[in-house]
């Protein structure tokens, strides 16, 4: 009996240890993804909770097919590590780990995009039962540069209908890139302005193709157009953008504008006036300008009006014609040509006046503007206002008065007049700064007499006793008279210059002086005789040193000198002490002649 109790015992506790083993289970934990770049190495790592140690652990890794099976890769236990043959990932994985420490890792070389698959790690212990997890990897592929083509032919705004902007594409990204469009920073996320295109590749990667369509407006004409791209990289996404383009937009004008040009400012006859007319629309238009019921069909949106006159003051129309829409649209501006009429000076032309009376002239210009008016003689500004007016007038009143009328608001405008004056009286002659005059005999002098009056004088030239010269023909200047007469000087001598007319006579004197001129040796002259004398001086002295030397020479052979006799002995050796040197040496600085007491040269030793 208490055998047959214990056999249920043991029964009893099997079965009690199979039923654990049956409902324990190893508790096993995986990411739930890993993303890695295509061509990239993957680790898909397993760790898991089991007391049985490697011995009683059995280890399998599988994938997941796109059906829904599973596909064995790898088992490992105690005894052995394989890796199943005749799978996509035969060649490319490894296991790292025994298991002992909790974990393995699977390891997957150069990811292909067909390797987005789920991952299972399964775990069967012994006593813990057995668990599984699962991790799902996400292969990723940057995609290339995105690009942007824009339509080039313009888009007009009477269009009713969306026009073709432009295409937008990016190629060869995993997995789908995102493309959006952009108008000045701001999305375009209308579904019926865009149409996508996404094309799968061979290579299994994404291009995306994003037209863009849209009624444009006259501001997109200075809008800037790009495409932005997301696309997704492990542990996030990354985004990219095209170059920004800007589109061409026909638009009809709804004003225009009409300036002049040139001149700047006032205008006045004889300017160049440029008138210039323009729309604030694009598109092909005719554009013309009318006056006085005449229109003018402009060339590049200009007319130019040359030599103008106030015939040319009025109204001047812009008119712009749209050639789509046949609407006309206008604006006027107003030109005034600014006059001034030549001056009028009363009296005209000549005016006689007496001598001590009073002289008065007028000179106006008929003028759109204020003037200004001044009067000029010699150049030189003698008066200002319209009336010239000059009491007691002299000889020096004469002369050509120029009246100038200008308008000091436009440079260059200006009119002018001239009157001539003439003053009868008696002439008057101008005295010269000089008329004592020296010059020396046989000369000629040449005496001039500037004489003023109207009638226009005569001027005669008399000397003092009596004799009339004769002068060159008297010269009319402007308001006097000159004559010129050249007088030989023979002695001293006084000439008389007379002017006259009907009025009357003035004379003036000049007195000539004759002066007697001594002969004169230039510098030059007594300059190069001074040297010859010199020269001269200088040959002599050499000349009396060589005679001197030749005495002295005779004096010593004969023993008149130092104490010598005559007589010489011609066995005894010549000596340096018996040696007497003269030295004669050219003016030229000739090489010098040593004689020796015999008369001969010495060598260069003895001297």
């Amino acid at each position: 009996m208490a055998v047959r109790d214990a056999g249920f015992l043991l029964v009893g506790l099997l079965v009690l240890f199979h039923t654990w083993g049956a409902w324990a289970a190893v508790e096993v934990n995986m990411e739930d993804r890993v993303e890695v770049f295509r061509g990239e190495t993957a680790q898909i790592a397993c760790m898991f909770k089991s007391d049985d140690g490697i011995g009683g652990t059995t280890i399998k890794w599988f994938y997941t097919t796109r059906s829904g099976e599973r596909q064995n890769i790898y088992f490992q236990d105690s005894t052995m590590k394989t890796v199943h043959r005749g799978t996509p990932f035969t060649d490319r994985i490894s296991v790292n780990g025994t298991g002992a420490s909790g974990g393995v890792v699977l390891t997957i070389n150069n990811v292909r995009l067909e390797d987005e698959l789920e991952f299972i790690c399964f775990i069967k212990s012994l006593t813990d039962g057995d668990g599984e997890g699962r991790t799902k990897l996400k292969v990723f592929e940057t995609p290339a540069l995105p690009t942007i083509e824009v339509v080039q032919t313009g888009f007009s705004v009477s269009e009713d209908s969306p026009s073709k902007i432009g295409v937008c594409e990016v190629k060869n990204g995993f997995p789908k890139p995102n493309i959006t469009w952009y108008r000045n920073n701001t999305p375009l996320r209308s579904n019926q302005d865009v149409v996508l295109t996404t094309t799968m590749e061979s290579s299994g990667l994404y291009s995306v193709r994003s037209e863009l369509n849209m009624k444009v407006m006259k501001e997109d004409k200075d809008a800037l157009f790009y495409c932005e791209v997301n696309y997704f990289v492990p542990g996030g996404t990354r985004m990219t953008e095209t170059n920004r383009i800007n589109i061409t937009v026909y638009y009809p004008s709804t004003a225009v504008s009409v300036w002049v040009e040139s001149p700047k400012g006032k205008i006045k006859e004889g300017d160049s006036v440029e008138l210039h007319c323009h729309g604030n629309g694009n598109t092909e238009s005719s554009m013309s300008i009318t006056h006085a019921g005449v229109e003018q069909t402009l060339d590049s949106n200009m007319l130019v009006l040359n030599n103008v006159t106030r015939l040319n003051s009025g109204v001047y129309q812009c008119n712009s014609l749209d050639l789509e829409t046949f609407e006309t649209i206008s604006r006027n501006i107003t030109v005034f040509v600014n006059y001034l009429d030549p001056a009028v000076v009363i009296p005209e032309d000549t005016v006689v006046v007496d001598q001590g009376e009073e002289l008065k002239a007028t000179c106006n210009a008929l003028s759109s503007l204020q003037t200004h008016t001044a009067w000029f003689k010699n150049g030189e500004e003698v008066l200002k206002g319209h009336t010239l007016i000059v009491k007691d007038v002299t000889l020096h009143t004469a002369g050509t008065y120029v009246c100038m009328v200008t308008v000091p608001e436009i440079k260059g405008m200006e009119t002018s007049g001239t009157l001539r004056v003439n003053v009868m009286g008696t002439p008057e002659i101008v005295k010269p700064d000089n008329t004592e005059i020296e010059e020396s005999f046989e000369k000629s002098v040449e005496l001039s007499c500037l004489a003023r009056g109207f009638p226009a004088p005569s001027i005669t030239w008399t000397t003092s006793d009596g004799k009339v010269l004769k002068a060159e023909p008297q010269k009319q200047m402007e308001d006097s008279v000159q004559s010129v007469v050249r007088v030989k000087v023979t002695s001293d001598l006084t000439v008389v210059c007379s002017a006259s007319n009907k009025f009357g006579t003035d004379a003036m004197t000049f007195s000539i002086k004759a002066i007697k001129t001594e002969t004169v040796v230039p510098p030059e002259k007594i300059k190069k005789e001074g040297s010859g004398v010199i020269i001269a001086v200088i040959i002599i002295c050499i000349l009396l040193l060589a005679i001197l030397g030749s005495v002295l020479y005779f004096l010593y052979k004969k023993g008149k000198i130092c104490g010598r006799s005559g007589k010489q002995d011609l066995t005894k050796e010549k000596s340096n002490k018996d040696n007497i040197v003269v030295e004669m040496k050219s003016d030229n600085t000739e090489e010098a002649i040593l004689l020796g007491v015999n008369g001969e040269k010495q060598p260069p030793s003895d001297q």
